[in-house]
């Protein structure tokens, strides 16, 4: 069954009101390094590609969340830790660069900002990643600072975003003050989710899995819009969070919530690179539903949001007229 259609009027109304939302964004932290150039030939020393310098780039991570929620005209606070390192400089002023406020972000002698460098052709092929990390959950000093952030932060947003990539932030504790923060301030709480912490997750408003993720907790295949009705059911019952919205890829979207179930079409015409977009996806839905949209409203903008960032290389971003034009285009077709 599909959703009902979201009327272009009202996702415009949505889209206009995200300047005046703010989101509170909780977790990992990350920068991601691209050293860009030109393959000419292979190593004599191994049969690997020998990568002839150009240029080098560095963008925000794992904050891409918060920076997805800027771009779309909202407002992100950043609660994350990172290393005593040169990238932790580089990642700060990315965020300050990029309109996020860093409420809070924890330094930790004992652990690196986690950074993933990636080696990539002029025509955006990777050649290789080297990934710089520790992710042992965070404790002591460290995520008492976090416990205190989330309490102090979360009581001036409208929506928490809990963006879990397992680099150590995101505990059990942590988890525990945000849905306590929420619940206390009647916000939702939206979970970018990894399956190792998935007991970490109940009393969420919603979780976020890919198919792959959902899989994964359900120990189940997921082949047609049938297969992945019953694994947002199961997913939810395992998880015990009110709503699930699954990305499946060129599939589209399966939506689980209270006030309607069902299947919205993927949208993009060219896929560049799918990197980043479930980053897209719970940002949007976070402005929308900050914004007062229901479930399935914010479901619709999301899957349009999703459907630009996938057409971009990198952890891309989506701008308002960007989303307003797809919205647009969509309601014409």
């Amino acid at each position: 069954m599909q959703l009902p259609p979201l009327a272009s009027d009202r996702a415009t109304q949505l889209v206009f009101a995200f300047p005046g939302v703010h989101i509170l964004v909780v977790g990992d932290a990350m920068l991601d390094t691209f050293i860009v150039g030109r393959v000419t030939r292979i190593s004599p020393e191994a049969p690997v590609p020998i990568v002839a310098f150009d240029h080098q780039t560095q963008r925000i991570g794992g904050a891409n969340v918060a920076h997805n929620v800027t771009a779309l005209g909202g407002h992100a606070t950043l609660i994350a830790v990172m290393g005593q390192d040169d990238n932790s400089t580089t990642l700060m002023r990315g965020c300050r660069d990029a309109g996020i406020e860093t409420g809070f972000i924890a330094t930790d002698s004992e652990r690196v900002t986690t950074t993933k460098v990636r080696i990539v052709t002029e025509r955006n092929q990777q050649v290789a990643r080297v990934d710089y990390e520790s992710d042992a959950e965070i404790s002591g000093d460290v995520e008492h600072g976090i416990l205190q952030a989330v309490e102090k932060y979360g009581a001036e947003s409208a929506a928490i975003v809990v963006s879990d990539y397992l680099k150590g932030c995101v505990t059990r504790r942590v988890m525990e003050a945000v849905i306590d923060t929420a619940k206390t301030t009647g916000i939702p709480v939206l979970v970018d989710p990894k399956i190792p912490h998935i007991d970490y997750y109940a009393g969420t408003t919603m979780v976020t899995p890919n198919h792959h993720e959902a899989e994964a907790a359900t120990h189940s295949r997921i082949r047609s819009t049938t297969d992945a009705r019953l694994a947002a059911h199961a997913f939810r019952d395992r998880v015990h969070c009110e709503s699930i919205l699954m990305t499946r890829g060129d599939q589209g979207i399966w939506l689980l919530a209270k006030e309607a179930e069902g299947h919205l079409p993927a949208l993009a015409r060219e896929v560049a690179d799918v990197t980043g977009a479930g980053d897209t996806v719970i940002a949007a839905l976070a402005l929308a539903m900050g914004a007062g949209a229901s479930m399935v409203e914010a479901a619709h903008l999301a899957n349009q949001a999703a459907s630009i960032s996938v057409g971009k290389f990198g952890a891309a971003t989506v701008s308002p007229s960007e989303l307003l034009r797809a919205v647009s285009i969509t309601a014409d077709a």
